[in-house]
């Protein structure tokens, strides 16, 4: 059945789109759902995987890595890949191979397999993202409805995250840890019947030739420098760590001259000279490190301070989940009286809120992190909402896919940065003030210093007076150092508002350029 979008004419207003563009919609919300739920369900199934696989140490990271690597890795390139040769197909493309890897993840013989399959589901993982946003972008070319639908796809996420940890738990408990990864079959064999007949084909109009080299290096640029983050947080700083982030920034550099060079680049790095496109790609990445950074040691607080189990404690997050569901979905609206700029820097200082609130919580309630949560999920709900509106807005319509990839290249950046510097604070406060007893062995003494989970583990083979002294200490230091990064987060999300009161005041008038 064809589907026209109409494109509206110069100066008049621009089309709405009808019955069939959102139910194009909620079609294109079931893979966005699913990458929100498995990046957060599979943490759950890691204590079965390592009973009935028996990992190492650096394959239990990898499994848990290698897909955000990759995911992160590619979206560049198969945003450009969707401009090209259609956003729909590439997400039929994608939906097909990723239910597919996983359910050969599912009943994976051994960890190195598992780690295979983990990183061809980001190869098919990032084929899916790309192609929702791009594809919205073309369904709705009415502003309001645009920013009401991207909201939509932000909730998706949103409520995916919180799904994760809920679903994960249940599954758990009656089933073998592969059962989180066939809940894609299901959500996505709807999708395969639907998207042919509601969603539309679209794709760049006049597409550049493939370029191999630029595609490798995009791939070179963000593999090491991702990694090399996500290595100092384990082990620390090193050369080679160091080494790799400088050889990924390095490459990136070439990536970028080779673009500016050529007629039809993979990726238009022209886009990022319009201080709206780039204001607001900062603080989709900075509100989703504030997202994520947060999670990184509120979820540690809870199960491990406080002793709450794994689903008990994300039920205590669901609220603040809603709570950026429900603001994004009314930042659409309130983006009809407020300026952009105005919306985007007020989402910020919610973040700060939140982790203001969060760091005066020294007793470390359940009450106080349930409010925390709630005022920076509030605070997320419109920067997201807001900057990806302007992120699509501030691109050509042709090029809505690489705008698009560049937009959920931010949002992966942004989680690796929130748990990489924010954990790394985190855990250089913990071993600067935990106390560790006289006499343990030296595996012990360097197992309880690096990380809460690990004095608890200690803790539990010594005396009792002397295991309690060391889980206490263990304890005021984490809840020490939790203090230190919300004092942090505090800084850097005011310092993120005043740069888009900066950057994007001239939002309303790039977008109405750009629209007519």
């Amino acid at each position: 059945m064809a589907f026209i979008l109409d494109t509206p004419v110069s100066g008049t207003e621009p089309a709405r789109a009808g019955t069939r563009g959102w139910i194009a919609l909620a079609v294109l919300m079931l893979p966005v759902l699913l990458i929100s739920v498995d990046n957060t369900v599979l943490s759950f199934a890691i204590p079965s995987i390592s009973v009935a696989l028996i990992p190492s140490a650096p394959q239990l990271l990898w499994i848990i890595d290698v897909y955000p690597l990759v995911l992160a890795a590619l979206l560049v390139p198969m945003g450009s890949l969707a401009d090209r040769y259609g956003r729909r197909r590439l997400l039929m493309l994608g939906s097909t191979g990723f239910a597919i890897i996983s359910v050969f993840a599912a009943f994976a013989p051994s960890a190195g397999a598992l780690i295979g399959y983990r990183a061809l589901m980001g190869v098919f993982g990032a084929m899916l993202m790309p192609s929702t946003l791009s594809l919205i972008r073309n369904l709705f070319i009415h502003p309001d409805q645009r920013r009401t639908a991207i909201a939509i796809w932000a909730a998706g996420f949103a409520g995916g995250a919180a799904l994760g940890p809920i679903v994960g738990g249940i599954l758990l408990e009656h089933f073998w840890w592969g059962s989180v990864f066939l809940i894609s079959v299901p959500v996505l064999i709807p999708l395969l019947v639907l998207a042919p007949i509601f969603v539309p084909a679209s794709k760049d109009p006049a597409p550049g030739k493939i370029d191999p080299l630029s595609i490798l290096l995009s791939f070179g640029a963000m593999v090491p420098t991702i990694f090399g983050i996500k290595e100092i947080t384990q082990t620390g700083f090193s050369a080679l760590n160091i080494g790799l982030i400088v050889i990924g920034l390095l490459l990136g550099v070439v990536f970028v001259r080779r673009q500016r060079a050529r007629a039809n680049p993979m990726l238009d790095v022209h886009l990022f000279t319009n201080p709206v496109f780039s204001g607001a790609v900062i603080a989709n990445l900075l509100s989703i490190f504030s997202l994520v950074g947060f999670l990184y040691f509120i979820t540690q607080h809870l199960q491990l301070v406080m002793g709450l189990s794994p689903t008990s404690a994300a039920l205590v997050l669901v609220p603040g989940l809603a709570i950026s569901v429900i603001t994004g979905l009314l930042a659409a609206r309130l983006a009809k009286y407020f300026r952009p700029s105005h919306l985007v820097a007020a989402g910020l200082l919610l973040n700060a809120g939140g982790f203001l609130i969060a760091w005066l919580n020294t007793s470390g309630s359940v009450a106080g992190t349930i409010t925390a949560f709630a005022v920076l999920g509030a605070g997320v709900g419109i920067a997201e909402t807001i900057s990806n509106d302007l992120i699509l807005s501030a691109a050509p319509p042709a090029k809505a896919g690489a705008a698009s990839a560049i937009s959920e290249t931010a949002y992966e950046v942004g989680s690796v940065l929130g748990t990489a510097l924010l954990g790394s604070i985190l855990a250089a406060a913990y071993k600067l003030n935990v106390v560790i007893p006289a006499g343990l062995s030296a595996g012990n003494k360097d197992a309880a210093e690096q990380t809460l989970g690990g004095a608890i583990d200690v803790a539990a083979t010594l005396p009792t007076d002397q295991g309690a002294a060391l889980l206490a200490s263990a304890k005021h230091a984490f809840d020490s150092g939790a203090g230190v990064v919300a004092a942090v987060g505090v800084v850097l999300m005011l310092a993120a508002a005043l740069m888009c009161l900066r950057t994007l005041r001239s939002a309303t008038s790039s977008i109405e350029a750009v629209e007519h």
